[in-house]
């Protein structure tokens, strides 16, 4: 299937994965709501002098009237929704994310971002997907959702809620033409790792069997691969994690 004039909508786009998903459908032809919490107006401005087609709207994605003025707004202007890249995401840095350490504050905003998020957006776009014939939507997830890993509590829990609810929205709504599948990348040089030490970023890669970390032009690929290419793929979970899964702890 072409992207060519779909029309996608991808959280999170102000930076890192979102940033190179938003650009990756672009640069296919795709017409990109760039949508984050953030100014987003670099990635809009990159996709625009490149000769792609984009526009920028404020979007918290914890917020389901946030959710209904993005999309009513995209289907008032554009008649659709085709495309839903869910990829916002935040880690605790609120407090400790042990299960006895981490805050309920610090739970609430992991998981009212990475899971919460994930539903409203699905909740806001099927309905006119449906009244469409069909749509695709991504989610991104994590290798933490598979296995468990040094003070991620919050993190975990909630990207494992996206590997479950993916499951879940897939059964539902694949009778619709609706298919929905979630990424789990292993670790991605975007700016969440800024403040790392250069220790733990060569543990980081050291993790992987490539002997690297993954770079968000690799995950947006993906992506758009299950947009474009994945006619006969549903409710499934992709590693994107460069050998991490199986390399085990060696």
């Amino acid at each position: 299937m072409s992207l060519n004039g779909k029309i996608a909508i991808v959280t999170g786009a102000a930076q890192g994965i979102g940033e190179a998903t938003a650009k990756r459908l672009a640069g296919e032809g795709a017409t990109v709501v760039v949508a984050d919490i953030q100014d987003s107006t670099r990635t809009l401005d990159t996709i625009l002098k490149l000769g792609g087609k984009a526009e920028a709207h404020h979007l918290d994605v914890r917020l389901k009237d946030n959710w209904a003025n993005v999309v009513r707004e995209v289907v008032e202007r554009h008649g659709r929704v085709d495309l839903l890249a869910n990829v916002a995401g935040v880690v605790n840095m609120l407090s400790e994310d042990s299960v006895v350490g981490l805050t309920e504050e610090a739970w609430d905003h992991v998981v009212g971002t990475d899971l919460k998020g994930v539903w409203l957006g699905m909740q806001a776009v099927i309905p006119h997907m449906i009244e469409r014939g069909g749509g695709r939507i991504v989610n991104i997830a994590s290798m933490a959702a598979l296995r468990g890993l040094p003070n991620l509590a919050s993190y975990s829990a909630a990207k494992g809620g996206v590997v479950s609810l993916t499951k879940q929205a897939a059964f539902e709504y694949g009778e619709k033409n609706i298919l929905i599948n979630a990424i789990c990348p292993g670790t991605i040089d975007t700016p969440i790792l800024a403040d790392i030490t250069d220790e733990m970023r060569q543990a980081n890669a050291n993790a992987h069997i490539v002997r690297r970390l993954g770079e968000p032009t690799e995950i947006a690929s993906m992506v758009a691969y299950l947009m474009r290419e994945g006619s006969f793929l549903t409710g499934e979970i992709y590693p994107v994690d460069g050998g991490w899964a199986a390399k085990g702890n060696f």
